[in-house]
């Protein structure tokens, strides 16, 4: 999951490298995180214009901040993600608001629904990171119908979060091949992926604060919960645990701009629509 820049495809075992990654988003609790990311939902949906009634997929929902928010605003919502305790976390959440919600464990590489199911088809940094792109790209616009949307938020390659998979990678090498989850972020890639079923491809670039008691708090709440930094650490001895630990804070420091002990650091990511031919 680095956000190194290439664009080559060597010969790779992608199976191998998706087992591993559901590991890594399945280890601690993703969901912690997740729920503080809740206003990139609700903005993505405001992006879709999504109307009542209007069916719409959630593609590799987490704990369903996406699907929340379309299911706030009366629509007909699948929420799906092949990590099954997120999707129950979702679940519990959409109890206890009252939303009836479809929950399905789903590969977003092999979407298990028919040829233009859906209206709209979202994905909040979550997509981005399965390591066969192209297929999922090509899954996301096969359900959704024609004329229908496509919304996604991405992590761009600059951002906070693009520079931290970047750090990662200088501590845990990436697997050769794999395409970096930080070009979703660009609208090269998007073009790569979706101009060939897309009428019309819109981004603008968005900002999401990241608000913590200080940036230790972000280490100690990102080590516990975000799978990608639990295994980073569990796979680091002490000494270079705590060299990543001072890199990242350094990385922090570049961007917070609280002017206090506390966090308030911007990322940025890429908001996007894709109207279907």
């Amino acid at each position: 999951m680095s956000a190194v820049l290439s664009t080559s495809s060597p010969a790779i075992d992608l199976a191998a490298v998706k087992t591993r990654q559901q590991a890594a988003w399945s280890t601690g609790n993703y969901a912690v995180v997740g729920t503080t990311l809740q206003i990139v939902g609700e903005n993505l949906c405001e992006a879709l214009d999504l109307r009542a009634g209007s069916r719409v997929l959630d593609v590799a929902a987490g704990n369903g901040n996406a699907t929340l928010a379309a299911a706030r605003r009366f629509c007909d919502v699948t929420s799906t993600d092949y990590v099954g305790s997120l999707l129950e976390s979702g679940q519990a959440r959409a109890q206890a608001e009252g939303h009836t919600i479809r929950f399905q464990e789903a590969d977003a590489e092999n979407l298990p629904f028919p040829d233009a199911s859906f209206d709209a088809v979202m994905s909040t940094f979550g997509v981005m990171f399965t390591p066969d792109q192209d297929k999922a790209a090509s899954e996301l616009s096969r359900v959704c119908r024609p004329g229908g949307r496509i919304g996604l938020a991405n992590w761009t390659p600059e951002s906070f979060i693009g520079q931290l998979f970047v750090t990662i990678g200088k501590y845990i090498p990436p697997a050769k091949g794999v395409k970096s989850p930080a070009l979703w972020g660009t609208k090269a890639r998007l073009e790569e992926l979706f101009g060939k079923a897309a009428k019309e491809i819109r981004t603008a670039s968005r900002q999401f604060t990241f608000r913590y008691r200080s940036p230790a708090h972000w280490i100690e709440v990102f080590r516990t919960y975000y799978g990608p930094m639990n295994k980073t650490f569990g796979a680091l001895d002490a000494g270079k645990q705590a060299a990543f630990t001072r890199d990242v804070l350094a990385l922090m420091e570049r961007d917070n701009r609280s002017g206090d002990a506390t966090l308030v650091l911007p990322s940025e990511y890429l908001e996007v629509v894709i109207e279907r031919k």
